[in-house]
């Protein structure tokens, strides 16, 4: 019996091709098969939400999935809510926040983050803490973590309003 499958999967913009046990998680080939190490394991049974990742634009705990589940499918890693050089506001508002401290749920909080301000540009703090609900820190007590997705939520308004031409600059900003 074959206990390996051939997938075809894009992570990050990137297209890969291989061939992976039917049993490994997704979360172990995204670490061991395609040296993204940001997709952090904590609890290996989607408790913790560290190891969320977009799936076809959708957050899933990718210790829940198997890689062969992923064949065909273009997913977004921690790694790949940038592009270039550049932090993205989200990423920013964490640091200015201080909304990390030990580090370890953090790919997995800016995963959902990324998600709900996707999904809603202007979240309230309630509609944060419910997309947040899913995943645990130790560290932070998650006012910092709430703070900073409001504060990119705010960033990124602004800059899409001085895209847009429609920015005013106020005695605030």
């Amino acid at each position: 019996m074959n206990t390996k499958r051939a997938i075809d999967l894009t992570i990050n913009g990137k297209r890969y091709q291989r061939q992976v046990e039917v049993r490994m998680t997704l979360a172990d080939f995204l670490r061991h098969e395609i040296g993204l190490t940001g997709t952090h394991l904590g609890c290996e049974h989607g408790v913790c939400g560290t190891c969320t990742i977009l799936f076809n634009g959708e957050a899933v705990r990718s210790c829940l999935l198997l890689a062969v589940q992923a064949d065909g499918s273009h997913l977004k890693t921690v790694e790949g809510l940038r592009t270039g050089e550049e932090l993205t506001p989200l990423q920013l508002a964490f640091h200015d926040q201080h909304a990390l401290q030990c580090g370890f749920c953090t790919p997995g909080m800016l995963v959902t983050a990324y998600a709900l301000l996707k999904e809603n540009p202007r979240p309230t703090e309630a509609q944060i803490r419910e997309a947040i609900s899913g995943n645990i820190c130790r560290c932070t007590g998650y006012q910092p973590i709430i703070k900073a997705i409001s504060q990119a939520a705010e960033r990124t308004e602004i800059r899409s309003q001085k895209s847009e031409g429609s920015y005013r600059r106020s005695p605030d900003n």
